[in-house]
């Protein structure tokens, strides 16, 4: 404690005062939520811990500790958390309804706690979970019980884990999401390229085409529950729209003599942007997928492509190589203004925008090296998150704050990695094999 002397009685009041007004400020901090800044970019990841869930009968032990386990393979991927292992942990977690022992979890030096329990009658599956601010003593938001099949458990733990996430972070979870990607096997000579889907973390992996033909670039819906990729089924690039859960697929975009190429859906789901080659030339078309309507947004003698929407679906970002290298442009769909955002050193293609509408993920190649970055939509603030031998075709994560892209390293096979929009968090993503063009899919229903 400070020594206060003085021989003034106002001076001792003042000094006083002074003291008390920052030992109430310091209690006021203390007890404040706990919270995560992600944009800041988080160098010391939050300890927590996460002890096995409580089970609530006998079937529920088949479950609780893996859920547990998943929850904590989420938040700590995401660099922002640091799990305590349970090896360290002095208190222990017997009962869901039990108070907590915050002492406890302050001798490990754990900011946030998780408990939880899981229930299970026949096939179906209850999971309750609580979050604590360890530091404060106080419970983080109301408790949550879900409620599910069993064959769903592990969507339950990224629920779970998205619920977690967002009352620390403020932000909307990720992790109850799927990616849908090229898997890649075989020979370079004789490469086989299939388009499969798996969950966000690696797991539940399915393929979808049998690789007779060669497919790229698959993209999802704004709903999930359909994908457009490129196969070249026809000997030449096509554009194709699969249903996931029956398979079925059909062409789209279709015109002899041509290929089609590069598709995304709009933000409502009822219109494809796709790029469409003839002669010397690639431009920009919309096809409105109820009509077969289709129009022709860019009319150059370019190679204009690789286009991705708005979130309001009223502009399209796209590259182009118009001005002699390959650039980022911005066009107004409905007037057909176009600029260009990108202006710095080097070539600059796959531009994607982010879901949250504030900034557009791109590959560049400058100097003999490959970056994923991103940019402000009128192209300030360029911030280059990797560097590698070839990294590309970046895709945003449903809240925007993680990216998803393919690395290849020399001589060697492709894979997917993912890193936050700090930079300072890049991980591999498992796959079966090599693996390329991710594209993530919104949350889950």
């Amino acid at each position: 404690m400070t020594a206060l002397t003085t021989k003034h009685p106002f001076a001792l009041i003042v000094a006083l005062t002074a003291l008390f007004l920052s030992a109430v400020s310091a209690l006021a901090q203390s007890n404040s939520p706990l919270r995560i800044e992600i944009t800041e970019g988080v160098i010391e990841p939050v300890p927590y811990a996460i002890p096995d869930f409580v089970p609530e009968n006998t079937a529920g032990q088949q479950y609780a500790a893996s859920i547990a386990r998943v929850v904590a393979s989420n938040l700590s991927g995401t660099g922002l958390l640091r799990e305590i292992p349970a090896s360290a942990h002095v208190g222990r977690v017997s009962s869901f309804d039990s108070p907590v022992q915050f002492s406890d979890w302050r001798a490990i030096n754990a900011q946030a706690l998780i408990t939880g329990a899981v229930a299970v009658n026949g096939q179906s599956i209850t999971v309750k979970f609580r979050l604590f601010d360890v530091v404060s003593g106080q419970q983080l938001g109301d408790g949550l019980q879900l409620d599910g099949r069993t064959d769903n458990w592990r969507r339950m733990a990224h629920r779970v884990s998205d619920a977690v996430y967002t009352r620390l972070t403020g932000e909307s979870g990720y992790f109850d999401s799927r990616v849908v990607f090229i898997a890649e096997s075989g020979s370079r000579e004789n490469r086989r390229k299939q388009v499969a889907i798996m969950d966000q973390d690696g797991e539940n992996v399915q393929f979808i085409t049998d690789g007779a033909a060669l497919a790229f670039a698959p993209r999802f819906s704004p709903t999930g529950d359909r994908i457009l990729f490129t196969s070249y089924e026809t000997g030449f690039p096509r554009i194709t729209l699969m249903d996931v859960a029956t398979r079925s697929r059909q062409m789209i975009g279709d015109q002899p003599g041509t290929m089609t190429f590069a598709p995304r859906f709009s933000p409502d789901g009822q219109s494809v942007v796709y790029s469409l080659s003839v002669g010397g030339s690639t431009n920009l078309f919309l096809l409105n997928l109820a009509s077969g309507q289709r129009y022709q947004l860019t009319d150059t003698g370019a190679i204009d492509t690789a286009p991705s929407f708005s979130p309001n679906g009223q502009s399209v970002v796209f590259e182009s190589d118009r001005e002699g290298t390959s650039q980022l442009y911005i066009m107004d769909i409905s007037t057909g203004d176009t600029r260009r955002i990108s202006h710095g050193q080097g070539r600059y293609s796959t531009p994607v925008w982010s879901p949250r509408g504030d900034l557009i993920a791109f590959t560049k190649s400058s100097s003999g090296r490959f970056h994923i970055g991103v940019m402000r939509t009128d192209g300030s603030n360029e911030r280059l998150l990797t560097s590698s031998y070839l990294d590309e075709g970046p895709t945003w994560a449903p809240n925007g704050r993680v990216i998803m892209f393919t690395r290849e390293q020399a001589g060697g096979d492709a894979g997917l990695y993912s890193v936050d929009i700090t930079g300072r968090n890049l991980r591999r993503v498992p796959t079966p094999g090599a693996a390329s063009d991710p594209s993530w899919s919104p949350l889950l229903p």
